[in-house]
């Protein structure tokens, strides 16, 4: 094959994309109780084209001496491992098409974050793929042209326009979100008073919301809660729904715990806390299935991720990358149809089992991979729901100190007017926030910037190591220089 047939693609090829494009969108649009009958045939055909036209695809299948015409079942499809994602381009179409772009959260560098490329057609099939799956379990007692107001604990797409779930949870918001859902997480962290405002509002209205964002930085609202005895009792039918895999623990919070805690302070139920687990290079989210089951009136079992009849999903021996029976551990691998644009067959690090005869799966925590190879344990430490690159992490340390600081001064039911008050206003915080956010969701090549981002992100580091009595004194010393008198004078006072 030439480089200008790889570079540009042929005819036929864009042909043979749209035509399987249009046809799993069919699959899609079908549902999750749909069946395709005949998976394999496109899995077939989807190998044949990603093999033509990836150039890193073709040669990772000929080293291991597979090619179309060699396999005839969908699981003997080469499996890419998504580190591979960080460290070349695997897209299966002309890059100058390219409509999207995601950035990955699994690597630990800065400069070596990948980027998950879509054209219009990859983009119809994620858009397709997030809108069907929220809809069969996050909302599926929603009629059609019936909306529920959804409040996001996360960054929109113009604050993060190169993260997934910033993109997804705009779609979300779009199809199924009333005219006053909103983005909570902003410039200046959480917006703590507009969050409690709503809340408060529903439950003096009656009407359900729906909550969406990452699960840490509900535990640490919960946790501040708590400690101020907030308590709210939102309506029946509201719902919440965290994003990122359990790993058994996170924080100092278990899974049960999660759950006990957003039934203390929410009113909540069990049966309408929903977990999704979205990986950026596949294109389909997973979801429990509590609430789904809850509305269609069945029993309450162990939760599971359903997989969509588009989709399917193996635990792998970490040995020798075997498919493992139900309820044993491995490595997750997907096969996605609606991975047009990229490669069909991804293997994760995520560790996890199946249930249903491969019909449902669980995650239970991570493995490390390097260079090909998988460490036998899992990392014990807890994960990050926004990914384990360390900027994804340093974002969940920029929510949940935006949360810590917001929830010890804000008021309830009262709701204060100032918009960032708390983060830029205080002595010694860091002056540019805002800038803090723009370089940690932003691409970077360019040495001098990305000198300049890690030199403010040591800073935020050091700012939110810091107990919140540090600002306090810092307050009162800077103050003491300023009016060495009054101040004295004032704590005086206190004392007294």
């Amino acid at each position: 094959m030439s480089e200008e047939t790889i570079r540009t693609g042929s005819s036929d090829s864009a042909a043979e994309r749209h035509r399987l494009t249009e046809d799993i969108l069919g699959f899609i649009e079908a549902g999750v109780d749909a069946e395709v009958h005949n998976f394999n045939d496109y899995c077939m055909r989807l190998f044949a084209l990603h093999y033509n036209n990836n150039n890193i695809f073709r040669e990772f299948c000929d080293a291991k001496k597979i090619k179309p015409g060699d396999i005839s079942r969908w699981e003997d499809v080469p499996m890419v491992y998504n580190d591979v994602f960080k460290t070349h381009l695997v897209a299966s179409f002309p890059l100058e098409q390219s409509v999207m772009a995601c950035l990955t959260g699994g690597t630990t560098s800065f400069t070596q974050r990948g980027r998950i490329f879509r054209d219009e057609d990859g983009k119809r099939l994620v858009f397709a793929a997030n809108r069907v799956m929220t809809g069969s379990y996050l909302f599926p007692d929603l009629e059609k042209g019936r909306r529920c107001r959804i409040l996001i604990l996360a960054p929109s797409p113009e604050l993060a326009p190169s993260m997934g779930m910033a993109i997804g949870m705009d779609q979300t918001r779009q199809h199924f979100g009333t005219e006053d859902s909103m983005f909570l997480l902003g410039k200046s962290g959480i917006y703590i008073n507009d969050l409690l405002k709503a809340l408060r509002e529903s439950e003096a209205s009656g009407v359900p919301v729906a909550l969406i964002g990452a699960t840490s930085a509900y535990v640490y609202f919960f946790q501040a809660c708590r400690r101020k005895k907030m308590k709210f009792h939102l309506p029946a039918g509201s719902r919440i729904c965290d994003g990122g895999g359990y790993r058994g623990r996170f924080g100092k919070v278990t899974r049960d715990d999660y759950y006990s805690m957003v039934q203390e302070v929410l009113g909540i139920p069990g049966s309408h806390c929903v977990n999704v687990l979205g990986e950026a290079e596949t294109a389909t989210n997973l979801f429990d299935d509590s609430l789904r089951r809850c509305i269609k009136g069945l029993s309450p079992r162990q939760r599971s991720r359903p997989v969509p009849p588009w989709c399917r999903v193996r635990a792998m021996s970490i040995d020798d990358l075997s498919p493992l029976p139900d309820g044993e551990v491995g490595l997750l691998a997907h096969w996605d149809l609606a991975n047009v644009p990229t490669v069909l067959a991804v293997i994760t690090d995520n560790l996890g089992y199946t249930t249903d005869n491969g019909a449902g799966c669980e995650m239970v925590g991570r493995a490390k991979i390097e260079n090909g190879r998988v460490s036998p344990l899992p990392d014990e430490s807890a994960g990050s729901p926004m990914g384990d690159s360390a900027i994804f992490r340093m974002l969940e340390r920029y929510v949940n100190f935006s949360i810590e600081l917001k929830m010890a001064v804000a008021k309830d039911p009262k709701i204060a007017p100032s918009v960032r008050e708390e983060i830029e206003a205080r002595p010694g915080s860091l002056p540019s926030c805002p800038q803090v956010v723009d370089e940690i969701l932003v691409s970077q090549a360019d040495a001098e910037a990305a000198g300049m981002r890690d030199e403010a992100l040591n800073t935020f580091r050091d700012q939110t190591e810091r107990p919140l009595d540090w600002y306090k004194t810092k307050a009162e010393k800077q103050a003491l220089a300023d009016h060495p008198a009054g101040l004295k004078s004032e704590k005086q006072g206190r004392e007294k």
